[in-house]
């Protein structure tokens, strides 16, 4: 075993022996260990939350009062009682302050701790007080203690003081009254408020302004009905308390949290019939509730009428105005807005920007969020992470992936501290763009930071592996997951089903569905999609099928995936028939086939010339009218664009196209080269495969050093593999004519992973496709004994093959050119099929019962 292979079995080794309990993954490789050992981690977050309880139990006593704050002697009273131990003696701390200090002086030492959250030493400091003669509490230091005491949600605590006044001789007055329902109305506690109230009304001590203020707060927040909100407001004007600014901002609050657009409107009216004059609070209020709405005529009135009123807007309703034109997806209306707050004088804020950038983006206007970006940067206003985020979303989402990175690298440049969002948007745009490397380095970053990456981190992690056909490095990283705690979802397993599926690994696959078995993970419908690409390009069709049959044992419904890769199956294994009813299938269903259905079935039509079904599926294609890429591809296949100058409609395609991804690039670069290959059109094949290269697909296709020259085609289809290994071969023949050395062995790689060294690699449908050129070339190239995933050719042998052309540099050793299409064709007989049908055992039951495996589909 290769030391390769040897690393590759060990890679791979946890999946194929999930129950292993001693050791269940490999040791992790230096370049994935965290800097940080996780023991050490652990202890370390350990002793973190250790301090932070002990932080939340006595206050931090480092902390000390500003000087001048507060008179001399409560400063020193504040910074001694903040440095005063667990169990240390209060009473000894203020000895020294004896009838040096008043209830005055004692509320502003209330006020700093209720500051700063510190509630028991708050608690210590008033049961002292309620032992003493000298500073006996008040009704305001009762309050205090009370509003100190609600604000942590110690509602039992707030209650039993509130209780204990009578028996301290301590009235209670409408002071202490509002002080008890405002902690129960901030707790949610509205109907406590509301007894309370009532309770208050019994004793007769009459409830002030700030009294209904706080139950009609605490009810607003509590959810208590529009009815009796206005039911407590008419209530309050009965008792002959003039509602002021505060009252009806609470309404209006309430208002905005429910939709309520008409009864805004009342109070909006009540308050100006009031004289009650609206404050920027006011009127962001109504901005929002009729945001919401949808009622953004309305809301321009309204940002107008403050204008004029010498209002001048806050940022955030301006705010709101645009969020609410951005989610009806009106560009030039949220622009307008922007423009008139700028305007105004209104200077817009990061989340401004971040609105009108996710709107330009989900538009698919990148130019203007570039334009926008490069704006807010001039203008001095400082892009936070949340804009980062929109678009580093923005530009993945559209196939910018290097451009994402670009913007990452900015914002460390920028000091802006990157947040799990940010990490995870970046690893998707690199999985998704097959810029692994990239990805690599973003999951160091996190591991120099001490973050655990999240599961959807290490998603696109394999993601980007995959994209690369990394297939050890991506198990690493999935074994890698577990190990730091990031526990495998089903997006993980699916991304490492479909990547080894583009490998025609479906052995490993198998192995990943056991371990899905295992965990409890269901296999969905993406999970299944992957296992039947993989089994068809790894040539077995009969399970290919089956795994489509298991779909509907786990109710999955098929999608267009689905259906496209149950097409390509009958059309790797040459099945005309099959094809076609599948195809017409698609159709029937409502679905417009995409191109790549299209192309798969041209190869059908090519390897059994039946050229009068490519012909009318090639017009048919022309005149397609709902999808523009339909009519170019089909042009381009029929040569309406080999001249340069209108070639560039194709790129166009191509660059459009590369948005969704490397691994949807596979994909549709497959089907259209098998396509122009079984259709004759070699010459354009290479073109098109030169387009897929530039874009950064198949990286691992090409290998050059001075020992080796490799062409890598194991993720292709057959008809991509004879394009590759055509331009591979006239390249060494060209670099020989111009007098370079010939590497000591060339290789073609057809097959990768557990595969290698076994005998079926040679009925793989690459495999196949690739020896038979190779030896329509020499004999010379065969399947070595110690890789049979390898088609190998010495370097003794190699001279031989290019010694006939090494004077020429017309002819290639592998003729490129298109051939004609026939106008008219002709049905040919099965034994005509082109070299990629298969006749093993798997086929031989496909044609004789081809119905048998779809059955109950």
């Amino acid at each position: 075993m290769t030391k390769l292979a040897l690393s590759y079995h060990h890679a791979f080794f946890p999946l194929l022996t999930p129950t292993s309990t001693t050791h269940p993954h490999p040791p992790l490789p230096s370049k994935f260990r965290h800097r940080h050992h996780l023991p050490v981690l652990r202890r370390r977050l350990s002793v973190v939350s250790k301090a932070k309880t002990k932080e939340l139990i006595l206050g931090n006593p480092s902390v000390t009062v500003e000087k001048g704050k507060y008179s001399y002697d409560v400063e020193t009273l504040i910074n001694k009682l903040s440095s005063l131990p667990p169990r240390g003696s209060i009473a000894r701390c203020l000895d020294a302050f004896k009838n040096k200090l008043s209830l005055s002086d004692f509320s502003h030492v209330f006020k700093e701790f209720a500051h700063r959250g510190d509630w028991q030493r708050s608690l210590r400091l008033f049961k002292y007080m309620q032992r003493q003669i000298w500073c006996k509490p008040n009704e305001h230091i009762y309050s205090l203690i009370i509003g100190i005491l609600g604000r942590e949600g110690l509602l039992d605590k707030s209650a039993e003081i509130f209780d204990e006044m009578v028996a301290h001789s301590v009235p209670r007055t409408v002071l202490s009254y509002t002080a008890i329902i405002n902690a129960y109305g901030r707790n949610g506690q509205y109907e406590a408020a509301i007894e309370l109230l009532d309770r208050m009304k019994m004793e007769r001590i009459l409830p002030n302004i700030l009294t209904y203020n706080t139950v009609i707060n605490a009810c607003a927040r509590g959810g208590y009905s529009w009815e009796g909100l206005l039911s407590l407001f008419g209530e309050m004007r009965h008792e002959g308390i003039q509602p002021d600014l505060v009252t009806y901002n609470t309404l209006l609050s309430a208002c905005s949290n429910r939709g309520l657009g008409d009864e805004a409107e009342m109070v909006f009216r009540t308050m100006n019939e009031s004289g009650v004059l609206p404050d920027i609070t006011t009127y962001s209020y109504l901005v929002e509730t009729f945001g919401k709405l949808g009622k953004l005529e309305k809301v321009s009135e309204l940002l107008a009428e403050m204008e004029a009123g010498g209002n001048l807007p806050e940022i955030m309703s301006y705010n709101v105005l645009l969020e609410a034109y951005a989610h009806s997806g009106k560009i030039k209306e949220a622009m307008g807005v922007f423009r008139q707050m700028q305007a105004a004088g209104c200077i817009p804020n990061a989340g401004t920007y971040s609105i009108l950038l996710n709107l330009f983006g989900k538009n698919g206007r990148y130019d203007e969020v570039r334009e926008l970006f490069l704006e807010m940067k001039v203008s001095n206003t400082e892009p936070d992470a949340e804009t980062y985020n929109i678009l580093i979303e923005v530009f993945g989402e559209g196939g910018y992936f290097k451009e994402v990175v670009t913007l990452f690298h900015d914002m460390v440049e920028e000091n802006v501290e990157p947040n799990m969002e940010t990490y995870e948007g970046l690893i998707y745009a690199c999985g998704k763009g097959g810029l692994h490397e990239d990805a690599r380095r973003i999951l160091f970053h996190m591991n120099e930071k001490g973050l655990v990456p999240s599961s959807k981190a290490y998603t696109g992690v394999i993601e980007a592996y995959g994209q690369a056909a990394l297939y050890e490095e991506a198990l690493v990283a999935f074994n890698t997951m577990t190990e730091v705690g990031s526990m495998p979802t089903i997006e993980t397993f699916n991304s490492l089903i479909h990547t080894f599926a583009k490998g025609g690994l479906y052995k490993e696959n198998e192995a990943i569905l056991s371990r899905m078995g295992e965990l409890g993970v269901p296999r969905n419908r993406d999970s299944l999609n992957g296992v039947i690409e993989g089994y068809r390009q790894g040539g077995q069709f009969e399970e290919a099928i089956k795994a489509y049959v298991d779909m509907e044992k786990v109710r999955c419904d098929p999608d267009e995936y689905t259906l496209e890769a149950v097409l390509s199956v009958y059309c790797f294994a040459g099945l005309v028939d099959e094809s076609e009813e599948q195809f017409r299938e698609i159709k029937e269903l409502g679905i417009q086939p995409s191109v790549m259905c299209y192309c798969m079935m041209l190869a059908v039509y090519g390897k059994t010339d039946r050229w009068d079904k490519a012909n009318e599926l090639l017009n048919e294609m022309h005149t397609n009218r709902v999808s523009n890429i339909h009519q170019v591809i089909g042009q381009m296949i029929k040569g309406d664009f080999d001249d340069a100058s209108n070639w560039q409609m194709v790129e166009y395609v191509f660059d459009k196209l590369s948005s969704e991804g490397c691994g949807f690039g596979i994909r549709f670069y497959n089907t259209i080269l098998e396509a122009l290959w079984c259709l004759g059109q070699k010459e354009r094949a290479a073109r098109v495969l030169d387009e897929a290269t530039k874009r950064g697909l198949y990286p691992e296709l090409y290998r050059r050093n001075k020992l080796i020259w490799s062409v890598d085609v194991h993720r292709m289809w057959p008809g991509g593999a004879c394009t590759a290994i055509s331009v591979w071969l006239n390249n060494m023949q060209e670099l020989l004519i111009n007098g370079e050395e010939l590497p000591h062995l060339a290789t073609v790689v057809v097959v990768r992973g557990q595969m290698e060294r076994s005998s079926i690699t040679r009925d793989f449908p690459i495999a196949k496709a690739a020896y038979s050129l190779l030896k329509d070339v020499s004999s010379s190239f065969c399947f070595p004994g110690w890789n049979k995933g390898r088609i190998t050719c010495q370097k003794s042998q190699l001279k031989r093959v290019f010694s006939k052309t090494e004077d020429s540099e017309i002819d290639n050793i592998v003729s490129l050119s298109n051939s004609p299409f026939p106008l008219v064709g002709t049905r040919t007989s099965s034994s005509n099929l082109n070299q990629h049908s298969s006749s093993d055992a798997n086929e031989i039951s496909f044609r004789t019962n081809p119905k048998l495996m779809t059955s109950g589909v």
